[in-house]
Formats: structure tokens, sequence, C-alpha cells
């Protein structure tokens, strides 16, 4: 996401900052410049006219054309603003003070609002909280049935409304059910339009108006940019939002929608949908996305990814395991596969400061992680545990085992055994830990 505009504004600072001095007429190209990059961005031109004004009258102020660093003070205020643009800080769901916290989601068809009811879902079951969803879309063909495969899926309550078709009746129904359940949570998954109409508009109302709903959460699809924006300040203002979750931001390389969806609503983007998985859901953080467009890595978020995944108690196993050299293939396919639940090697590259930048244009192969998996589990226990015993028959009882060449089943062995070799070193002076690897030399089936 933003890849189009982050290349725009890296050319554009490098420019800035190999200036000594900065004169206005220095400014206002770079502003043009800047101008040109929203646009392309498919940011709407009301708030890239607001935005570009905000800018100039402080970067042509006295203490940035007259200072040491001029270059630098302007990316410093361009940055700020367009922090400020996305909101500042990350705005989380607030919880009820008393249960059930109901949030109504509402957007149009196909811009991913089940899809989000069932993240929502996940982050709040892994947080503890007891949720309940609520079928509220009796009319597009299936929508009922995806909802109760999802709470299936993720082993979560799904109110069964039975025969009844009266969408705000199946919602004051499924309160009722939610406080018998003693469920913390209740998503309510209202049904959508291919375009706006007033019936769609006046439903919401009236089961805003029985539910009385703690959050109201707008369903926006990235990729249709600022079309977006319009769309959810019809909503905001015949029905009234209190946040917006982005949807399909892994597929829109402009993300123009966001800075548009914020500054035309006034109401903070809680999370973004980054792929179709019910894991692919990130809270939105305008401080960090601004630095990932500038190029400058998201270190925070891959930390949080990185505490989700790896168990605390398991990496002081690993610890030890590493430091009596005691690391085995196994040991290896078990702690990929929690890298894999982190995200794709694109998404996570890209919260490294710098990486980005080192492998844009590089293809990356995912499916490498698979190879390397298949290989290990073709190995017996023993194998696994003692690599030194794999014979030239064995390798190929492997590589036929796992779909692969001999080829490939020597690769892998070399490369964990200079991996061994590594880690013994670095682990004899502690902090070792197999996240410090991930981009490491020696790394078996790195996939690219």
């Amino acid at each position: 996401m933003f890849d189009n505009l982050s290349d725009r504004l890296e050319a554009i600072y490098k420019k800035l900052k190999g200036r000594g001095v900065l004169k206005e007429t220095d400014v206002d190209e770079a502003l043009r410049e800047i101008r040109v990059a929203l646009i392309e961005a498919d940011v709407s031109l009301p708030v890239i006219k607001d935005f570009i004004a905000e800018v100039r009258v402080q970067a042509v102020g006295q203490e940035v054309l007259k200072s040491l660093t001029p270059g630098h003070q302007m990316v410093k205020i361009v940055n700020d603003h367009l922090t400020h643009l996305l909101g500042e800080e990350f705005v989380d769901i607030a919880i009820a003070s008393k249960p059930p916290t109901i949030i109504l989601m509402a957007g149009l068809q196909g811009a991913g609002k089940t899809t989000t009811v069932g993240k929502l879902a996940k982050r709040f079951k892994e947080k503890g909280k007891s949720c309940l969803l609520v079928p509220a879309d009796v009319y597009r063909p299936a929508a009922i049935e995806q909802l109760h495969v999802l709470g299936r899926d993720l082993d979560v309550a799904v109110y069964d409304a039975g025969e009844e078709k009266d969408p705000i009746a199946i919602c004051k129904k499924s309160l009722d059910e939610a406080v018998n359940r003693m469920s913390q949570i209740v998503i309510i998954d209202t049904a959508g339009r291919q375009q706006v109409d007033d019936a769609l508009m006046e439903e919401l109302k009236q089961i805003k108006k029985t539910v009385q709903p703690h959050e109201v959460l707008f369903v926006a699809d990235a990729m249709m940019g600022q079309q977006s924006a319009d769309i959810a300040k019809t909503f905001n203002d015949a029905v009234g939002i209190d946040g917006v979750v982005l949807t399909k931001m892994d597929g829109d390389a402009r993300g123009g929608a966001a800075f548009s969806i914020r500054r035309v609503t006034g109401k903070p983007i809680r999370f973004i949908g980054m792929g179709e998985k019910l894991d692919a859901l990130e809270p939105f953080h305008p401080d960090r996305i601004v630095s990932r467009i500038l190029g400058m890595g998201d270190v925070m978020s891959l930390v949080e990814k990185a505490e989700q995944n790896f168990e605390q108690e398991e990496q002081e196993k690993l610890q030890k395991k590493l430091k009596s050299n005691a690391f085995t293939l196994e040991d290896f396919r078990d702690q990929l596969k929690q890298v894999q639940k982190m995200g794709s090697m694109e998404q996570l590259l890209g919260m490294i400061p710098g990486a980005g930048k080192l492998t844009k244009g590089l293809k990356i192969d995912n499916s490498a992680f698979v190879q390397v998996e298949a290989i290990i589990n073709s190995m017996t226990a023993r194998e696994r545990e003692k690599h030194n015993i794999i014979n030239a028959s064995r390798k190929r009882r492997i590589a036929l085992g796992s779909g692969t060449r001999v080829n490939d089943v020597n690769k892998l062995l070399k490369q964990f055994a200079q991996m061994q070799k590594m880690m013994k070193k670095v682990a004899r002076g502690g902090g070792m830990n197999f996240g410090s690897l991930m981009g490491g030399r020696g790394m078996p089936g790195r996939p690219f």
C-alpha cells in the first residue's frame, strides 16, 4: 500500500535535502510536486487543496527558510501534516462499562463487511472476549450462511434468526440472546447495496435506533479511492458513524482513500484489512503508516506481530537449545510456521527500515517456505534430530516423498549446517532468537 506515493515523496525529499538553502520558490516547487503525488494517490482534490495550503503556511516561515537544515525541516513539516491528516494516533474500539458492547457494521455490498465481522470477532476472542455475531443481511444470497461458517471456523456464537426476515426484529431479539449468553461483544452484520439508496439508509437508521450501538463502523473498499470518501460522508451524514475500517489495502498501492475518508468524515480509521485471511486485520496507527510511506519502516508493528506469534516460554526453550547447539530441523520447521503466521515476507520486509528500498522489484517467493516444510516433513524423526545421518539413499527417499529434487534436499541440509555454525557463535554472546536469523545469509529455504 502507498507504494506510488512513497516513491514520489522520496524523490521530492531527496531533492529538498540536497539544497543548503531553501527559497520560497523552492517550497512552491516542492508543494506542486507533492500535489501531483497526492493526486496520483487518488486523494480527493478538496483534501489536497487544504493540505497544501496548511503546509505552505508553515513551510515559508522564517524558522524553516533560515534554519541550518531547511530541507530536513520541510520534510518534517510534511511528515507531521500527513500524520495529522490520517488522525494522529490509533483509536481502538472502546469496551462498554456494562456489557455487551454493541458494534454495528455498515457499508456498500462487496466492501467486505461480513469478512471484517469475522476478523473483529477473532481479534476480540484473542483478547478473551466472548462474541455473538448477528446476521442482519437478509437480502444477499448466502450472507447468513457465510456468517455461520465464519462462526464455526472461529468457534464463535452466531445468532440463529430462524425464519425471521425482518432485520430490525433480528437485531432486537439478538440482544436478548446476548444477555442470556452473557456475551461481551455483539457484532451486527447489516445489508449492503450496490449503491447508496434511501431504503438502505432508513433501515440502518431504524436498526441503530433499536439497538443503540456503542460503535457504528463504516467498512470501505480502499480500491474505490476518493469515491469511498464520498460514500463514507453520505453514510455519516445520514446514519452517523464512529469509525472506519478500510478493506483491501493490500491490493491498493495508492492509499488515497485513507487520507480522503479521514478528512471528509472527521472519523478515525480504526483498522485496515490486509488480505482475505481472518488474521489480516491491522490496527491503523497514522504515525506508523506515514513512517512506512517514507520508507522508514514500522518496527513497532513488526515487534507486535512477533510478540503475538512467538510465545515467551517457547522462545526461552529455543534459547537453551541454541546455546547447547541442540537446534534441530524439527525446531526450525516449527519456528518457520510461526514466522509464516506473521504475514507475507513482502509485508514483513516493508516494516523493516530500509528493507523496502533494498528489496524493491525483487520477487519474493513465499512458496519456498512450503517446500522447506515439505522436505523436513518427509524425514523421519531421527533424521530431523540428527541431519548428519542423511546419506544419498535417504536423500532420494526424502526428495521423492516431498515432491522435490535431491538437489533441493542437499541445499537445505547445507544451508542448515551453515546456519547452525552461525547460531553457535552468536548464541555464546546471548540475545539470540529465531527472529534475528530471518535475514541471515545461511537461512534454509530463504525465499529470495
